[in-house]
């Protein structure tokens, strides 16, 4: 029982401090992202435009979420959740999108955003169902996930030497 609450305890601790979890679904690769501990449970909003994806995670399914430290960014705990999507409109709703907007940041739409994830977004509890006992050994790292965004192309030609010029 002691080893339960202590476990609670470091999830809950954990997930406050972080603006970041690493969030697995049923088959997926674990995501990164942001969220909002709210009375027991890790919120996060997603799947609209402009908003983080939320791939595999269904209301009614488990997830497993991993919380990294803050100052050192190794891996503080594990734990499997259970996703519950919350109504928009509902009680349960307007108080998470609550704490929800005032850790959104770079909103497009300011105030509106609201207004926008009722119409078009889904918001998620994620609830510990029990923290994972033994980290394991390794570092977990995997290829990084297929993105629209790319590094600059190669260096210009003429580059070096307008460098050298403002020497």
């Amino acid at each position: 029982m002691t080893s339960e609450l202590l476990g609670q305890a470091l999830v809950e601790e954990a997930a406050k401090k972080s603006g970041l979890i690493w969030v697995a679904g049923p088959g997926t690769a674990a995501r990164a992202l942001w969220h909002v501990w709210h009375e027991g449970a890790a919120c996060v909003v997603g799947d609209g435009p402009g908003e983080q994806p939320l791939p595999s995670l269904a209301d009614g399914s488990t997830a497993e979420v991993t919380v990294r430290s803050k100052d050192k960014g190794g891996r503080l705990v594990s734990w499997t959740a259970r996703v519950a999507e919350l109504p928009a409109g509902s009680e349960q709703w307007r108080a998470a999108v609550a704490e929800l907007k005032g850790k959104r940041l770079n909103a497009p739409d300011g105030e509106a955003m609201v207004e926008r994830w009722a119409r078009e977004c889904r918001v998620l509890r994620l609830s510990p169902t029990g923290v994972a006992g033994e980290l394991p050994d390794g570092s977990l790292a995997a290829p990084p996930l297929p993105t629209p965004a790319t590094t600059r192309g190669p260096v210009p030609a003429g580059l070096p030497r307008l460098l050298r010029r403002k020497r």
